[in-house]
């Protein structure tokens, strides 16, 4: 196979694969959230349940440990 048509084949082939890409890219738009779209019908059974998650005692010191970082290293 001479290398001109090799090459033909590898840009056909990698062009039908972005283009393949392109097509199957889904960004969602922006969209106003009404609250009837919150209503229980529409949300999973995992999320209907009323269950209350308290944060942890050491949650703050937590925080400010990874704010503070390791520093120059000097």
């Amino acid at each position: 196979m001479k290398l001109e048509i090799a090459r033909g084949l590898f840009v056909v082939a990698a062009l039908s694969v972005a283009s393949m890409a392109a097509a199957a890219w889904h960004e969602p738009g922006t969209q106003v959230i009404t609250h009837s779209d919150f209503s229980p019908e529409v949300l999973p059974l995992k999320a209907q349940t009323a269950e209350v998650v308290r944060p942890d005692k050491d949650l703050l010191l937590f925080m400010f440990s990874l704010s503070q970082g390791m520093g120059p290293q000097g």
